[in-house]
């Protein structure tokens, strides 16, 4: 007779770090993009706010495989596949020049989109690129 053990003692623990969460969210993003992704959450669902940063930045981004530059592309593609999804492309493409890519190599991942996803999508994104390229020009000025 074969003994199976759980699924739970079969996996590798998730790991999920409040306190990394929020010391990554906050090397990622400036106060106004965390404002603009996080902001009205509490008071609508309590506790989802930080579920999101427990999760992703306390979970996902802890992950080693990928580093944050990797991540960053990726979540501009994803988001701009998506669509509808303006603020937190914007939040992301200002997240993309804290981890090091330059102004022209954001504007490409659009350009390198466009056959996978439909140039209208990709237009989309690179508009919403734009206009978050020039804030982060105007603030830094």
């Amino acid at each position: 007779m074969t003994h199976i053990s759980p699924l739970s003692q079969q996996l590798t623990p998730a790991r999920f770090d409040r306190e990394e969460g929020y010391r990554t969210l906050d090397l990622l993003q400036d106060q106004t993009t965390q404002h603009a992704a996080l902001s009205g959450l509490e008071q609508s669902l309590p506790g989802f706010a930080d579920w999101i940063v427990t999760a992703l930045f306390g979970g996902t981004y802890q992950r080693t495989n990928l580093s944050l530059r990797d991540r960053q592309l990726l979540n501009l593609a994803a988001l701009t596949t998506v669509g509808g999804v303006d603020p937190q492309l914007h939040g992301h493409v200002k997240t993309s020049l804290r981890v090091g890519l330059s102004r022209e190599e954001i504007l490409e991942v659009f350009a390198h989109l466009a056959p996978y996803i439909g140039v209208p999508r990709a237009l989309a994104g690179l508009r919403v690129a734009t206009a978050a390229l020039t804030e982060a020009e105007e603030t830094a000025r």
